[in-house]
């Protein structure tokens, strides 16, 4: 009598199935044959039924085989999941916009507003706020002489914007310089503010990259105070957010490929960007998981696409010149361990031991190292 197993991991770098995880990968077990004792005793010697009936199944029963061979090839192991494309920061988090100038606020954005750097963003008694990009939000005012990582970030964003060259100032350097001054005057002048070549607190918010406006909490007419959150929001880039199971989580890594498939069915690829450290229960039946951040190589694809299901193939590994066969046939032998049934061109039928590695559940196959060699007929089970 037949009995289901299941694979278990074997051989450097094997992917092997896991019936508990429900997003992806069928179950393999279903297509495995346990041997009976005569059988690996048969075996042993060297021969599994020589003359049998190509109709005869591998287990010594009545079910059909066909013939199929071993080939040698490029196998992928892939992940399949469920997310969601929205806009949003690398790690997930929105921006808080934090307001330094002191006033009325007479301009403000609307929620999906995008802004990239030199844009005004809002402005407080006429007097516009200008996006520049940064890592260290502002927190004193520059002038010539200052230093510091603050001014670091200022040289960046003049030379970037266009208003100095890196041979007048070098956009690495931390140093405010009578170029850093004469280039700052050249925006300030460009906003239609005094040139005053100082960077006082409130005219400019650094963040790390363009933003969409998601919420803004202050409304036109109102006082703008110092130091208050007056909005959030989000990368203007679109990712694919993913729930990992956290036992998932070594099987990926930061730019393994993927294929997403949007809501009208058009594929398009992408890359694991990145991928959270906070584990968190997804629902009632306190599975674990990790968030997971796909990049869009190509986000025109999406088109204005935002809050969409999609679903994902993330290639997790790839083994070039591997020896590949079905997975329905491969038999595990009580004594532990997997065979494949070999059949030579005279007819006669032999088990070869063979060591599981990578599988692409997707073709159904996996990869083996043993006795065998591309092109070698085996046995498949018509189950």
């Amino acid at each position: 009598m037949s009995t289901a197993t299941s694979l278990p991991q074997e051989g450097p770098g094997a992917v092997a199935p896991n019936p508990e995880r429900k997003r992806r990968r069928r179950r393999v077990a279903a297509g495995l044959v346990v041997v009976v004792v005569a059988a690996v005793v048969a075996w042993a010697a060297g021969v599994f039924d020589g003359h049998r009936a190509r109709t005869q199944g591998v287990s010594d029963n009545s079910d059909p085989i066909s013939i199929t061979t071993v080939t040698r090839g490029t196998l992928s192991s892939q992940i399949s999941a469920d997310g969601t494309l929205e806009y949003t920061t690398s790690d997930g988090s929105d921006y808080s916009i934090v307001n330094q100038a002191s006033g009325t606020f007479t301009s403000l954005p609307r929620a999906g507003a995008v802004f990239s750097r030199g844009q005004v963003l809002y402005r407080v008694s006429n007097n516009p706020v200008v996006l520049l990009y940064g890592a260290t939000p502002v927190y004193r005012s520059l002038s010539e002489g200052d230093k510091g990582p603050d001014v670091r970030e200022l040289n960046h964003n003049l030379v970037a914007l266009g208003y100095a060259t890196r041979s007048e100032i070098d956009w690495d350097w931390d140093y405010f310089s009578y170029e850093t001054r004469y280039a700052l005057e050249k925006l300030q002048d460009k906003l239609g503010e005094d040139e005053t070549g100082t960077l006082t607190e409130g005219q400019a918010v650094f963040l790390p990259e363009e933003i969409r406006v998601t919420t803004i909490t202050p409304t036109l007419g109102t006082n703008a105070g110092a130091g208050g959150a007056i909005m959030q929001a989000t990368s203007a880039n679109r990712q694919v957010v993913v729930n990992l199971d956290a036992s998932e989580q070594t099987e990926v890594k930061v730019g393994d490929r993927v294929q997403i498939t949007l809501p009208d069915g058009q594929a398009t690829p992408g890359v694991v960007s990145s991928i959270g450290t906070i584990a968190s229960s997804s629902g009632n039946s306190g599975t674990s998981t990790l968030p997971l951040y796909i990049t869009l190589k190509h986000p025109k694809a999406a088109g204005a696409l935002d809050q969409a299901p999609v679903t994902v193939e993330i290639t997790s590994a790839q083994v070039k010149h591997a020896l590949i066969v079905p997975i329905d046939s491969l038999l595990a032998l009580s004594g532990g361990g997997y065979a494949v049934e070999t059949v030579n061109a005279t007819g006669v039928h032999k088990l070869v031991a063979v060591t599981l590695g990578t599988f692409d559940d997707a073709a159904g196959t996996v990869q083996v190292t043993g006795d065998v060699v591309p092109g070698e007929r085996i046995v498949v089970p018509n189950i």
